[in-house]
């Protein structure tokens, strides 16, 4: 066990781990924030992505030493106030089915919009195509993200 420190949605946190840990158990089981899910645990499906110093990171394969001493976004910092223009745009396109793979959609949608304000088709493709989504909402994950571009989610 080691005493490690993260600064998670803007919070200075410090737990007791073992830092081979995965980032997403220490996220989910020790600070208790459940809305980045597990679901492969080998960073295939996109399910667990948080920002780690802004960049979108698998959280089931990096360890909790890596993250130490960096900043960590999870989907409940990003959706603190309700107001970002990606989680506006997944609600007015009606988004998600099931709903279970979305926190790592948003996240890495988010990422996208931070690099490339005004992204194609292709661009979003390429930089989604890592996500997976069992229930297939592709083409709303797309249009979504065009709408979070543009602005026009209200």
């Amino acid at each position: 066990m080691a005493s490690l420190t993260f600064l998670v949605n803007g919070t200075r946190r410090v737990v007791e781990v073992d830092p081979d840990t995965p980032l997403l158990w220490v996220l989910r089981e020790t600070l208790e924030l459940t809305g980045t899910k597990y679901s492969c645990g080998q960073g295939l499906c996109g399910s667990c992505t948080v920002h780690l110093d802004g960049e979108p990171t698998r959280s089931c394969v990096t360890t909790a030493a890596f993250a130490a001493e960096k900043h960590i976004t999870t989907i409940e910092g990003l959706a603190r106030d309700q107001n970002h223009p990606v989680l506006k745009a997944w609600i007015h396109e009606q988004v998600p089915q099931c709903g279970y793979c979305q926190p790592g959609q948003i996240m890495q949608a988010a990422a996208l919009l931070k690099k490339n304000s005004k992204p194609t088709d292709a661009d979003i493709d390429a930089w989604m195509g890592d996500n997976l989504c069992r229930c297939g909402t592709y083409r709303r994950i797309r249009r979504a993200i065009h709408t979070a571009a543009e602005g026009g989610a209200k």
